[in-house]
């Protein structure tokens, strides 16, 4: 069952990603998008796809604190296949496959789902709140967009609020036990609730934020160097509208709740660059495929290949015909949950 839906999910996705990606090379006019990409100053393509890493080296640093946290013993070179392999999920709807990283979890050290869920949901909001914080230069120089950033952040916030209310918290999971068909589920969204309040208390939150901050920064910086080397002036005026559009198109993407944030996203870094950058659709267009392929994409290649290197590590297979029934009614219990905070970031 679960092999079958991820299949589904990533033929759509696919399809999703071939029509985004040709929509945009019609808008661009194909001839002039491939002389502008022929003309792109390849030399810097390491340095992109190193400061794509950097952003994930830095989020590995977050995961690793997060196990830390909620004291999840593994050995780093498994943790950080189970965190690539991560990855491989980037676009299945809202994100949450990345579910399949508690799953593996499961699989490597016998740790609930409900106990590590959390993790994801955590990951998904401080990232959004550093992303926010990104953006703000951008919200003060440029005056745009602060209503959709504004309303992604008051929910989010909220959920923080009410996470770290642990009193009226438990006092609400007592009454649930009581009504007819919750109780069966109860002791997973507690373990739930439990992970994520020690993660969403203000210090480690801070923390996470911090971490947030830096390793997103490198993704802002891929684009920068993007524009650099399709011709743009560089500058510290550039470096700041690059790191508006990049924050801004991510949080836009994953608040969709479209698959890899896909046509939002792209939309979104489009309609920005003709608005700050240059007026050119050929540019936009060719700034929006390359930091595409060199965040998303590459992401999703390397998550495929840990998730491969981990399956072939080992000696049983990496899905089970029929998981246990913890497993199903705890991605049954979450998966709600962080399609909600999805929405909130």
């Amino acid at each position: 069952m679960l092999t079958r839906k991820l299949r589904t999910g990533f033929a759509f996705s696919l399809v999703l990603a071939f029509a985004v990606i040709v929509a945009v090379t019609l808008y661009a006019d194909a001839p002039r998008l491939v002389a502008v990409l022929v003309h792109f100053r390849w030399e810097y393509l390491p340095l992109i796809l190193g400061l794509t890493l950097f952003n994930y080296s830095w989020r590995f640093v977050k995961w690793q604190y997060y196990l830390k946290r909620l004291e999840v013993s593994i050995h780093w070179s498994k943790s950080l296949l189970i965190f690539v392999s991560g990855l491989s999920m980037a676009i299945t709807p809202a994100k949450v496959g990345e579910l399949l990283k508690s799953y593996l979890l499961k699989r490597e050290t016998g740790a609930a789902i409900s106990h590590t869920s959390p993790i994801i949901v955590a990951e998904r909001l401080t990232d959004g709140i550093a992303m926010l914080v990104l953006a703000s230069a951008g919200l003060v120089l440029y005056r745009f967009g602060w209503e959709i950033l504004l309303a992604l952040l008051l929910p989010g916030l909220a959920g923080i609020l009410c996470v770290q209310n642990r009193r009226s918290m438990l006092a609400l999971l007592g009454r649930s036990e009581r009504l007819p068909v919750l109780p069966r589920f109860v002791h997973l969204i507690r373990a739930f609730y439990e992970s994520a309040y020690a993660l969403l208390r203000w210090r480690p939150l801070l923390l996470a934020i911090v971490i947030g901050l830096v390793s997103w920064s490198g993704e802002c910086g891929a684009l920068y160097f993007v524009f650099t080397g399709l011709g743009v002036t560089p500058g510290v005026d550039l470096f700041i509208k690059a790191t508006f559009i990049l924050a801004f198109a991510s949080l836009v993407g994953s608040a969709s709740g479209l698959p890899g944030g896909l046509g939002a996203a792209e939309g979104s870094i489009l309609g920005l660059t003709l608005l700050l950058v240059s007026t050119s659709a050929t540019l936009g267009a060719a700034a929006t495929l390359l930091i595409r392929f060199c965040t998303l994409w590459f992401g999703l290649g390397l998550g495929v290949i840990a998730l491969l290197v981990f399956s072939a590590t080992r000696h049983t297979p990496l899905f089970r015909k029929h998981d246990d029934s913890e497993d199903q009614q705890s991605v049954i219990s979450v998966m709600p949950l962080e399609l909600e905070n999805q929405q909130a970031t």
